[in-house]
């Protein structure tokens, strides 16, 4: 069974104890999770958790979702598009704990990210290759736009991956777990942090350029750079965090 928006069902108790373990998860917390499908990690969760909130989009599952979760008291099941759920009208703070679907997921995270004030911690079920991105160091063919801009309020650690053979339907490629620490405050000191992710996606929008080719937009751009005893030949995905923070406030 294949949804919309490309998930593949885990079922895997194992596995899905072992995501639930490095969540830091507590009898105190209320829980988001994004695609339950028909709820093997829902039903878990509701064994260790104060509350679960199981956002669906697939109305052909609910029915179903709710049959198997009926004698779980503190499981609310939600259809809506977590692309669009209002996550500002739950009432605490919560974690978010999910298998999310292949196709959302770099928007789900950003989305996610909106509601950083509310959220303490995110542990994300994903495709190996956005993971590697996600926590991809300088240097690394991985590191780029969205290593960079999840800087600013996450602290992404891949905890641990998933053979495509624990999925049913199995996906083309493996999966990974990332935990992300959420911080409702920037972790980077930046002035201006429009200004600064638009920095950085200049600056890899013409990845096999130099940075000053992929910056030239911005005026007396070499001088900046030089100010900041950063090479204007150097290449985008050798630029560090915090060059990149550099370049922005000394631009703003």
């Amino acid at each position: 069974m294949k949804k919309p928006f490309g998930q593949h069902f885990l079922f895997d108790k194992n596995i899905l104890r072992k995501i639930i373990k490095c969540s830091s998860l507590t009898e105190d917390d209320t829980v988001v999770e994004v695609g339950p499908g028909l709820g093997p990690l829902t039903a878990l969760l509701s064994d260790k958790a104060k509350k679960v909130i199981a956002i669906e989009f697939d109305k052909k599952l609910i029915d179903t979702l709710k049959s198997n979760l009926s004698e779980k008291e503190n499981v609310e099941v939600v259809r809506a598009d977590a692309l669009r759920f209002p996550y500002d009208t739950i009432e605490e703070r919560f974690r978010v704990i999910a298998n999310i679907p292949y196709n959302i997921t770099t928007p789900l995270i950003f989305k996610l990210l909106e509601y950083k004030g509310m959220i303490t911690t995110m542990t994300l079920l994903m495709q190996k290759e956005v993971a590697r991105r996600i926590v991809a160091s300088p240097g690394s063919r991985e590191y780029g736009v969205l290593s960079i801009s999840l800087a600013l309020y996450t602290k992404p650690k891949l905890i641990f991956t998933v053979s495509r053979k624990a999925f049913s339907p199995p996906p083309n490629v493996d999966s990974a777990v990332v935990h992300f620490d959420v911080s409702s405050s920037p972790l980077l000191d930046v002035a201006n942090e429009e200004l600064f992710l638009k920095v950085v996606r200049s600056t890899f929008s013409q990845r096999r350029k130099t940075i000053l080719n992929g910056l030239k937009a911005f005026k007396d751009i070499e001088k900046v750079l030089r100010y900041n005893n950063i090479d204007p030949g150097k290449r985008p995905e050798t630029v560090t965090v915090d060059e990149f923070v550099h370049i922005s406030n000394t631009l703003a």
